[in-house]
């Protein structure tokens, strides 16, 4: 039976009574169940992080995933922490100007072919967590997927209506509209979704995940590159590996922070925020406040400026001024070119960043023990390319869009061609997801993360300073209006729940609005004093759920 995200929420507080030892909160109620059986019978965070990673792949195909990437922080109760990076990758047969067709750029190209395609990482990383934290078998772990691909599971009417909103897109491709659809018909809410090829993908991984790199599966997947002008090959599945990375490491008003290193500009985004507003009184102005929004603009807008001129993968980029862009220095020189009561203006440029794609999601885990896990997955677009692996049932990505358009073409048009996020053999593109974890007096104080695109630091970010600064509870955290800032397009965008006045007033001190319904959707667990507080995004994403060990 399915608990709906309400009563998921209202079972993970009523145990908080009895103190509940672990709590797994998700974009998708069935997949946070998986992972909270996973802790009853004894798993880690890491094992419950994996099983409802999974099981994502099979109930939110929107995001959650086997053919894409992402990152997982973790940090245990001893205070170890660490960051394993598996970003999707750029196969060997990249280049700078790969999306240019006799000499123009190609959006479609860049998009929605399968030379977008990065060697998926998920798998690998996922496997990679267990390895080193996990303490249930590998098999147990990707039961629940199995079993929901296998036996269905009952639509809601959010689940249907964003799987009949793709069927144009899915139409393109036979195989994934008969996964997807009722004979091209779309499914409907109380209809069971069977995804027999996905489950015999999943069978296979559970007693092999290597299989997805030089197994069956790798051959599905090399076999559909080659039929139809895809660039991965079986050397560049072979060739995968996650990598180990040092957390970002910060403090805020004498909170700890735990945060995404590069390839990701979350962590450089939302530390170097929170660097220039610690030499402001937000808690003074009080939460939603012109003041307060005006000053985390101002302070988003300068982060967003470092991240467009510096920020890539580390690894093709090894001059990367990181250190100077979150040092406390910087934060204070950034932070005397803000005027309290006036808009900034940004750079005049030629070009403003193209939309990057929302449809991440994200998960976060707190076990019995104090262990956390903020872990956050993404296929690029929703639904990836929308185009399953014929024959093994699980969606492709297509974040290679996250590379810039090509060498020298940034101009009015939106192109970016600026040199660190170039496509290269083997570079991950940059990205702004942003799992984070922050601990107070040597304990988890809290777990966040979201989706959203660019938008993602943002969210995080209020979601911080919401707890931190504002005193909220985790519900209220998570339900407060959220706004963004990028740098460009030189605007504040907002929540319409934002108060009208509020509104006003930004227009006064010279910011443009973009009102928008809904950003983000974070997934919270908040503990204090001992005790975890789970805060599903269910304004802004009504399947999430948070259910308790």
């Amino acid at each position: 039976m399915r608990l709906m995200p309400i009563f998921s929420l209202f079972l993970a507080l009523t145990l908080g009574a009895q103190a509940p030892r672990g709590l797994v909160v998700s974009q998708e109620t069935l997949a946070s169940a998986a992972g909270a059986q996973v802790l009853r019978e004894g798993g880690s965070a890491v094992d419950a992080a994996v099983a409802t990673a999974f099981a994502l792949a099979v109930v939110h195909p929107a995001a959650g995933n086997l053919g894409g990437g992402g990152f997982l922080l973790s940090r245990k109760a001893d205070g170890t922490a660490t960051f394993l990076d598996f970003r999707e990758k750029a196969p060997a047969a990249a280049h700078p100007g790969m999306w240019l067709k006799d000499g123009v750029y190609n959006k479609d190209l860049h998009h929605e072919s399968l030379a977008s395609v990065g060697v998926p990482g998920s798998v690998a990383g996922l496997r990679e967590a267990w390895r080193r934290q996990g303490r249930l078998p590998w098999a147990r772990l990707l039961r629940p997927a199995q079993r929901l691909a296998k036996e269905g599971f009952l639509l809601t009417a959010n689940q249907a209506a964003s799987l009949a909103a793709q069927l144009p897109a899915f139409r393109r491709h036979a195989p994934t509209l008969a996964q997807f659809s009722r004979g091209g018909e779309p499914l409907r809410a109380g209809d069971r979704l069977v995804q027999p090829e996905l489950a015999r993908t999943l069978a296979r991984l559970s007693r092999d995940w290597t299989d997805f790199y030089r197994g069956a599966t790798a051959r599905l997947i090399v076999q559909d590159m080659a039929a139809h002008g895809g660039l991965i090959r079986a050397a560049d599945l072979k060739a995968y590996r996650p990598v180990l990375r040092e957390p970002l490491h910060g403090t805020y008003r004498g909170v700890g922070i735990l945060a995404a290193p590069p390839p990701s500009s979350g962590g450089q985004v939302l530390l170097q925020s929170l660097g220039i507003l610690e030499g402001f009184d937000l808690k003074a102005l009080g939460a939603s406040s012109p003041g307060a929004v005006h000053l985390t603009a101002e302070a988003l807008r300068r982060a967003f400026a470092d991240r467009a001129r510096y920020v890539a993968d580390p690894d093709f980029n090894p001059d990367l001024p990181l250190a100077r862009l979150l040092a406390r220095a910087h934060a204070e020189e950034l932070r005397a070119t803000i005027r309290k009561d006036r808009a900034s203006t940004s750079e005049p440029t030629r070009f403003t960043w193209p939309t990057e794609r929302p449809d991440t999601t994200h998960l976060s885990v707190v076990d019995r023990h104090g262990n956390a896990v903020s872990l956050t997955t993404t296929l690029e677009d929703s639904y990836g390319l929308r185009r399953i692996v014929p024959g093994a049932g699980f969606l492709l990505n297509n974040e290679l869009g996250d590379f810039n358009a090509g060498p020298g073409l940034t101009d009015a048009t939106g192109l970016i061609g600026t040199e660190p996020n170039l496509a290269r053999p083997g570079q991950r593109p940059l990205s702004s997801m942003c799992p984070v974890i922050l601990h107070k007096d040597g304990a988890v104080l809290l777990v966040s993360g979201s989706p959203g695109g660019r938008t993602i630091p943002s969210t995080v970010l209020n979601t911080v300073l919401n707890v931190v600064d504002f005193g909220m509870a985790a519900r209220a955290a998570v339900d407060a209006p959220r706004f963004h800032h990028q740098w460009l397009p030189d605007r504040i965008q907002v929540e319409v729940a934002l108060p009208l006045a509020t509104r006003e007033a930004l227009k006064a001190m010279g910011h443009t609005l973009l009102e928008v319904r809904h950003q983000g959707s974070a997934q919270v667990i908040l503990l204090r004093q001992g005790r975890p507080e789970g805060a599903a995004d269910t304004l802004r994403s009504s399947d999430s759920g948070a259910v308790a060990e």
